[in-house]
């Protein structure tokens, strides 16, 4: 947003706060209360789902097969454990419907599939009474539980278009995915079993067989296509091994008319067997998760409750702290827009890099940093320069070639870029020579950059276009001063940072030199170099 845009919206906001204060709280207290409302809303959700799924993974299943251990041996032992499975069955379903929203909170299809429910368990406890007169002998009541466990699956899945929290939007679908998975197996086992457990001559139920497929892609698309969470990628990756998939093979194989071979028998109704169990594992998980997360959704409405009335208290201390904000704001923004506008002018025009290390060229990097010190405050602000080159540079460029030469300061530029800070300017000073300018640094806040920037070249291995690996070292020198109005020499700078790198060559190069030079060192060091027979020691 430009400064002048903001300019104006301080303005309006001294003219009408109390208006725009009002407003902007009506709308959001109004938005606050209906999120309060979603959130006991998917509350309650949450728990009806937690019963819902509770009921269809353990329930259900447990009084189908205490039922059909008492009718295959009807004995005080299962008959206590038949009437338990009863008692805590009938517990469940009470509060299951205890836990329902509000007829005004539901819409219709959930209405008619809730009054679905309410028979299919009427059937039931008429088949209780049915099991107990001893008229289930020799057959099996498991297809009235059945319906009653595809109808809870129903209101369970009607309740989703219900929710408005995502995550608990999420964990529905996982859990319906994986109660139309396990209902679709247990479907494919029960028909698979009795028919192979009957004569040759047995004819296949298909259409059962079928329905069972269904039901189980219908859950793998539930949990694929609307959930990524730990539980159902267990539950992929566990069907995806080479069991499950051999005891696929062989249910397609069943399915087309063929009758495996006794042993073949085993190995699927074991496969069948352990998957079911591990999937009403994972029924049981999901469960209990929406419960966490139907206690989770009560915590935050009740933390949001708390965050209307603060913002309603919010708003009569917000409207007075903006009449004494915004004078100072617009004070500040008069000031930043000019400064702005005078730096980014100055930024764009000195815009010009070096084509090989993409760094500022010399000329473009002076501009720069006569605007960066012009913004810098008077008086105790630092400004210091670092100036470093590569050590023996001549001899890569003699050794390796010139192709060798300019990958190396490509490298070492971007070890620099990257070791510098981010408002740090950089230049490429001239040929294997690098100045930084650092605003705000005293002369030993420079050289611990300088040091920062040394380890990382010397850590660095670049690799020459001929494939073998370098190793490079640096010698840096640093200068500082305060950044006075009256002292704008920048080049004076950049001198003694040049006096202070000729003394870290002196003193063995691969070192970082900051503070007063030693002439008699500095002489030496130049007189090396004039007899070195034209080879420079800087390099």
């Amino acid at each position: 947003m430009k400064f002048e845009t903001i300019k104006r919206v301080i303005l309006a906001a001294i003219m009408l706060p109390f208006v725009f204060m009002l407003i902007e709280g009506v709308v959001v207290i109004r938005s606050s209360v209906k999120q309060y409302w979603n959130l006991e809303k998917d509350r309650q959700f949450a728990d009806v789902l937690a019963r819902g799924g509770s009921i269809a993974a353990t329930e259900i299943l447990t009084e189908i097969g205490a039922t059909r251990r008492y009718l295959a041996d009807p004995s005080s032992r299962t008959a206590i454990d038949m009437q338990q499975s009863r008692v805590t069955l009938d517990r469940e379903r009470h509060a299951f419907y205890a836990s329902l929203p509000s007829r005004d909170a539901l819409d219709e299809g959930l209405v008619g599939e809730l009054s679905i429910l309410s028979l299919a368990y009427s059937r039931i406890v008429a088949t209780r009474s049915a099991v107990d007169q001893g008229r289930y002998a020799g057959s099996d009541p498991g297809s009235i539980y059945w319906y009653a466990a595809l109808k809870q699956l129903a209101v369970v899945d009607a309740l989703s278009p219900l929710i408005s929290d995502p995550v608990l939007l999420e964990k529905s679908n996982q859990l319906m995915g994986i109660l139309l998975t396990y209902y679709g197996e247990r479907l494919i086992t029960g028909i698979g079993t009795r028919y192979l457990n009957q004569g040759v001559s047995a004819r296949l139920p298909v259409e059962l067989f079928v329905q069972g497929k269904v039901m189980l892609g219908e859950g793998m698309d539930h949990m694929v296509f609307h959930s990524s969470a730990p539980v159902v990628r267990n539950i992929v990756a566990y069907l995806g091994r080479s069991s499950q998939v051999k005891a696929n093979a062989i249910t397609d194989a069943i399915l087309a008319g063929s009758r495996p071979t006794p042993a073949v028998h085993d190995v699927w109704a074991a496969a069948q067997s352990e998957r079911m169990a591990f999937l009403q594992q994972k029924m049981i998980e999901a469960a209990q998760d929406i419960h966490e997360t139907g206690e989770n959704l009560s915590t935050r409405s009740h933390i949001h409750l708390t965050r209307i009335l603060a913002l309603c208290a919010g708003l009569l201390i917000l409207a007075t702290l903006v009449l004494l904000l915004a004078a100072k704001g617009l004070r500040l923004i008069d000031r930043l827009t000019q400064d702005r506008e005078t730096l980014v002018g100055e930024l764009r025009s000195a815009a010009q890099t070096d084509l090989l290390t993409g760094l500022y060229n010399r000329r473009g990097f002076e501009v720069a940093a006569s605007a960066l010190l012009t913004q810098a405050e008077h008086g105790s602000r630092w400004i210091s320069v670092v100036l470093f080159d590569l050590d023996h540079f001549k001899k890569i460029n003699d050794v390796h070639g010139h192709d060798a030469g300019d990958a190396v300061l490509r490298q070492v530029a971007g070890v620099a870029r990257q070791n510098f800070r981010s408002f740090d300017l950089l230049v490429r000073h001239g040929g294997e020579e690098f100045l930084a300018l650092l605003p705000d640094s005293t002369p030993d806040d420079a050289a611990i950059v300088a040091e920062r920037v040394r380890q990382a070249i010397e850590a660095a291995e670049i690799p020459l276009p001929g494939g073998d690996i370098l190793k490079m070292t640096a010698s840096f020198g640093c200068a500082g001063r305060a950044n006075e109005v009256s002292n704008r020499n920048f080049e004076d700078l950049v001198k003694r940072a040049d006096l202070a790198l000729y003394a870290a060559k002196a003193s063995g190069r691969n070192c970082v030199v900051s503070g007063p030079i030693i002439q008699a060192r500095m002489q030496e060091e130049r007189r090396k170099a004039a007899s070195g027979g034209g080879f420079d020691s800087r390099i």
